[in-house]
């Protein structure tokens, strides 16, 4: 493991800091802008598709250790640590998990997930605290999000959960990070200068948004919280998703709107309709 008191001390290629390949932004048409932002977007997918293996090696990881109980964190500032949240609060009504099962922490506290907290990244300590406050333990994995690979509060996390025996992994968007040489699990997606120098919401902030849906959802799948296509654990939290539910009742089993919209009440859930309606079948 690295030392933490020298932590820009390796060869970083910061390309997420390069100029934008784009000049004068400002004296661009509204046509302009939004072809020349679709055609940079246009290259994160591939990015992304590049580091497939690790993403790979990340989820496999997590499936082992969610398998015996343990859970999944993901640990961020600013725009990495929202989309950390935004990934994990997603899991329960997706899939209907218990909401403790994938964690979203981010540097300055929740607070922070609206208005920025001066400096609350730059803390080596904090994201130890935070996940200590969930009794982390060798059963669970943290993920640090951070486009650039140096975020302070993300190297402190990780650093001290290496040292506890906890699986790490990261999502960076720089090669050869601190972060990176920190992760047990590093995925690097280099989407390269962002179309506004160095706006990381951008490019960067897409291709962590993508992994992150790579990974939670094939988790989520290993897990068993899908069948066939369909998410059958999900949450009927409004009445869009009810019809939903009953629809899948319905493609199924072969039973009616009405006994499917019965069964879906009678036990307000998708997998456990199916399978009583199954169970009927067979008396």
């Amino acid at each position: 493991m690295l030392p933490s008191d020298n932590i820009f001390s390796e060869p970083m290629i910061n390309t997420t800091e390069k100029d934008s390949n784009y000049q004068d932004l400002d004296k661009m048409s509204v046509l302009e802008l939004l072809n020349n932002i679709n055609k940079e977007d246009k290259t994160v997918p591939l990015a992304v598709e590049a580091a497939i293996p690790q993403i790979e090696a990340l989820v496999k990881v997590a499936v082992e250790r969610m398998k015996k109980g343990g859970r999944l964190f993901y640990i961020g500032a600013g725009t990495s640590g929202r989309l950390g949240i935004l990934d994990a609060s997603e899991c329960p009504p997706t899939y209907g998990v218990p909401f403790d099962w994938v964690i979203g922490l981010i540097a300055g506290g929740d607070i922070a997930i609206r208005k920025a907290v001066e400096f609350a990244e730059d803390d080596m300590e904090q994201a130890w605290i935070d996940l200590e406050e969930y009794a982390i333990n060798e059963n669970d994995v943290v993920i640090g999000i951070a486009a650039s690979g140096g975020t302070p509060y993300v190297i402190g996390g990780l650093e001290k959960a290496n040292e506890m025996g906890i699986a790490t992994g990261c999502i960076v968007c720089n090669a050869n990070s601190p972060i990176a040489a920190r992760a047990q699990y590093p995925v690097e997606v280099i989407v390269g200068p962002e179309f506004v120098t160095g706006s990381t919401r951008m490019k960067a902030g897409t291709a962590q948004k993508l992994v992150l849906n790579m990974i939670s959802t094939s988790v989520m799948i290993q897990l068993g919280r899908v069948k066939g296509n369909k998410m059958v654990d999900m949450q009927l939290s409004n009445h869009k998703l009810v019809a939903r539910g009953v629809r899948m009742v319905m493609a199924e089993t072969g039973a009616s709107e009405e006994t499917a919209t019965t069964l879906l009440e009678e036990f307000g859930n998708v997998r456990k309709a199916i399978e009583a309606f199954k169970v009927k079948q067979q008396l």
